[in-house]
């Protein structure tokens, strides 16, 4: 039997969210180990839009619109760290994000996002426009967008490139990753945990369950509850063509090399990651309403990929009560808030805490409470 390898942190989970953490605690000092299932599991950085979208989320949610504001905000300071430490460039960049309206229903729900996330203190400037005000950004717009909405805290970025960066970036550190390492048991050993898996045992003083999909099954056994399900979505890949969309769109953007990105849906369909002409079709009409070209433009591949959805689509971050020590970690922004759980969920947890901001977004919100 290999010896056990021994940790001040265990990182359950090796996408970017639990990667994200294991970088962050790294930085602030901690041993750290990250355990992956390697590629065949449910990886949702694999299928991810990109989006670093901030218009609108968390509206009638306050904890969780100033946690993501919080994260967009520190993303330009995140990405600088990243690739100045690992060299690789993992495309982000801010132009600002468009949301295009289609109906005056559309328009009104844009002022009603903008008056509730200022009633609400959200830290982000949102101009909602008229067409000549979207037409004088975005010249090629379709004849059907009678508006829109813009801001300049929106971003967008590579989640493959992100989730190698922050995975290199441990390793420079002095950091442990393991590949093909699913935790098979998790357990309180000692006054420390205990984590089984194929490359041999791994103990540590605290764990994090951040294994998406996986930590419904993984949490009960440290006295964690994560009541998380999958949420298909699928996305529509262009050919490249001649750049026209400096932006970043809700649904619609352009890479870097010119192809653009269609999506995504929200479907209920259990663990398949499949497509289906009807989706994709329907994705890429919404899309051509907004650029009619697009329409003479070639489709090169689709794809499915699972969201880790919560009850209420917000996070969870927790720490056990019966097995201090022990953490949950999941949303389904693992983009959006990679920025936050790098440089403040992971210091937080190398030092054995949870930091004041994700105080609200415990489970027992989802305990139903008789009258």
């Amino acid at each position: 039997m290999p010896p056990t390898s021994t940790h001040d942190l265990i990182v359950v989970g090796g996408g970017l969210i639990g990667s994200a953490i294991a970088w962050g605690a790294s930085r602030a000092g901690a041993d750290v180990i990250l355990l992956d299932e390697g590629d065949v599991a449910f990886r949702a950085a694999r299928g991810n839009f990109g989006l670093i979208w901030l218009q609108g989320k968390g509206v009638g949610k306050p904890p969780y619109m100033r946690w993501s504001l919080q994260a967009g905000h520190l993303w330009r300071e995140f990405a600088s760290l990243l690739v100045e430490e690992t060299g690789i460039d993992i495309g982000w960049s801010q132009p600002g994000g468009l949301q295009f309206c289609f109906s005056e229903a559309d328009l009104e729900k844009c002022r009603r996002i903008e008056a509730e996330t200022r009633t609400d203190g959200g830290d982000i400037a949102i101009d909602v426009m008229d067409r000549a005000g979207v037409e004088a950004l975005v010249p090629a717009i379709g004849p059907e967008v009678i508006g829109g909405a813009y801001s300049t805290l929106d971003s967008h970025v590579s989640p493959l490139y992100l989730l190698r960066a922050l995975q290199q970036g441990l390793q420079a550190r002095g950091g442990h990753y393991w590949s093909a390492a699913p935790a098979t048991a998790v357990r309180r050993d000692q006054g420390a945990f205990a984590v089984e898996t194929p490359r041999g045992r791994v103990a540590g003083k605290r764990i994090v369950i951040a294994a998406g999909l996986g930590a419904a099954k993984l949490a009960p056994e440290v006295g964690l509850a994560m009541p998380v399900r999958p949420e298909r979505g699928q996305i529509v890949v262009t050919e490249r063509v001649k750049p026209f969309f400096p932006y970043v769109g809700s649904g619609v953007r352009q890479t870097v090399e010119g192809s653009f990105l269609i999506g995504s849906s929200h479907e209920e369909a259990g663990f398949s990651e499949a497509t289906d002409v009807s989706t994709g079709a329907a994705l890429c009409a919404s899309a051509i309403r907004a650029f009619p070209q697009l329409a003479e433009v070639g489709v090169v591949r689709s794809w499915g990929s699972l969201r880790v959805m919560t009850p209420d689509g917000m996070p969870i971050y927790e720490e056990s009560e019966p097995c201090p020590g022990a953490y949950s970690a999941t949303c389904h922004s693992g983009v959006t808030l990679c920025s936050a759980h790098a440089l403040i969920l992971g210091p937080a947890l190398a030092a054995g805490t949870l930091p004041e901001a994700v105080s609200y977004f415990r489970s027992d919100r989802f305990d139903v409470q008789a009258h």
